[in-house]
């Protein structure tokens, strides 16, 4: 690992910085607006839009899987970053012509064909360009939660636009996505760093030391009672991410305006505004984690939520909802930072890749492939007010939950200590 250098002279960092920009900006300008465009566009139900993130969701949690161990085992190269980049590049003529007129035609079809395609080139690739940007901050020295707020950077400047697209031609946001996934494509395929060129054929070297986990450390982290007791967690606190604020909260917000296409246009700024927000936030929460440390930091990210999604079914004007929605950009990077904090500190940190894709982002996976149908069904017989309920007492469950079963800071490291800033100060004065 090199040493802690200027960002804006350390060449890893503008390189990662760079690609999760695109990738959020080729990902955001039609993923902040696909259940829009699944019940606006296609005609759905909340429970034939809960159906699709389900199908979403069973692509994403097998893809994710094979995406972390293909990456630990890759190290610090980058091919599945080129072939996610390639995915992107091509998302706009992929639904155009294919994904919409199989919805429309063999919706089973479309539907798990449009899964396996936008999970291996969005769905799971989130997680996969966050896992290689994070390894990359390890080796490279430099700090994740600065580079990954790059990726909320574009994902907000893209939703600022994505609503008055939107109200033009659905499909314009698609094809904007593929144009961002192009750049990201020329970003991965051809910005290499020198000492990235190093540290690969140094991992390449029989005397080298190895990154690559084997298969034995896997067997045994995923063996581990603790790991397991974090993916309950993560089921029933980080699923409500998509389930809620994707697949329920866009056309909640747009009906509470007179027009829905007034609608669109508020939730695109809305939307961008509180993404401005989240990206600042990246840069926070590592200092809110120095203060009161990763646990902590998780157990706030889950009490966020609860009170976000609560609030929602309290309020039913546009001003109260829009304020309740910016506590998003708090509960994001409190879920998002921490979570990979939990499973360097806690676990072996060649495992990060695979700990990542399983312990946070399949976990995710798995409560939306169980939840997301019967919420969307409990949506369509109970109406907005008893579902946000319900999420929000599910949430509070799992926060309860949470306080008794997540590991201390200073309980089973075995993998990178964490040391917060009062106890650098004890140090100091010992």
């Amino acid at each position: 690992m090199v040493g802690k250098t200027s960002m804006w002279r350390n060449p890893s960092y503008l390189e990662s910085s760079t690609g999760i920009f695109f990738f959020f900006c080729a990902w955001g300008v039609w993923w902040s607006f696909y259940q829009r465009w699944l019940v606006t566009g296609l005609g759905m139900t909340n429970t034939q839009v809960g159906n699709i993130y389900s199908i979403n969701s069973v692509a994403t949690l097998i893809i994710m899987f094979v995406y972390g161990v293909i990456q630990d085992e890759l190290g610090v190269k980058r091919r599945l970053a080129v072939f996610i980049a390639a995915i992107a590049a091509l998302v706009g003529p992929f639904v155009q012509f294919v994904y919409a007129p199989l919805m429309r035609s063999n919706m089973v079809l479309g539907a798990v064909l449009g899964a396996v395609v936008l999970s291996a080139g969005f769905m799971s690739g989130c997680s996969l360009i966050e896992a290689i940007t994070e390894r990359y901050s390890r080796k490279f020295g430099f700090e994740y939660g600065q580079s990954r707020a790059w990726g909320s950077f574009g994902y907000a400047i893209v939703a600022l636009i994505a609503g008055f697209a939107f109200n033009v031609n659905p499909m314009i946001n698609f094809w904007l996505g593929s144009a961002f996934g192009v750049c990201m494509l020329l970003i991965y395929a051809f910005w290499i760093p020198d000492e990235q060129r190093t540290e690969i054929k140094r991992e390449s070297t029989p005397e080298g030391e190895k990154s690559q986990p084997s298969l034995r450390d896997m067997i045994h982290v995923l063996g581990m009672p603790a790991l397991w007791l974090l993916i309950i967690f993560m089921i029933f606190t980080n699923t409500f991410y998509t389930v809620f604020d994707q697949q329920m909260f866009p056309t909640y917000y747009a009906n509470l305006f007179p027009t829905p296409e007034q609608g669109n246009e508020v939730y695109g700024i809305l939307n961008s505004f509180q993404v401005f927000l989240e990206s600042a936030m990246m840069g926070v929460v590592p200092v809110i984690m120095r203060k009161i440390g990763v646990r902590n930091s998780l157990l706030l990210g889950a009490t966020v939520m609860f009170a976000r999604i609560g609030l929602c079914g309290f309020f039913h004007d546009p001003i109260s909802v829009s304020v309740v929605k910016l506590f998003h950009s708090i509960e994001v990077p409190l879920f998002c930072l921490p979570a990979f904090r939990y499973f360097t500190l806690h676990f072996n940190p060649k495992l990060s890749a695979t700990l990542y894709m399983v312990g946070f982002q399949i976990a995710s996976q798995v409560g939306q492939v169980v939840l997301s149908t019967p919420l969307g069904m409990l949506h369509d017989r109970a109406g907005d007010r008893t579902t946000f309920y319900t999420i929000s007492l599910v949430v509070l469950i799992a926060l309860i939950y949470g306080f008794f079963v997540l590991k201390k800071d200073d309980q089973q490291v075995d993998g990178d200590p964490f040391i917060r800033d009062s106890q650098k100060v004890k140090v100091v004065e010992a």
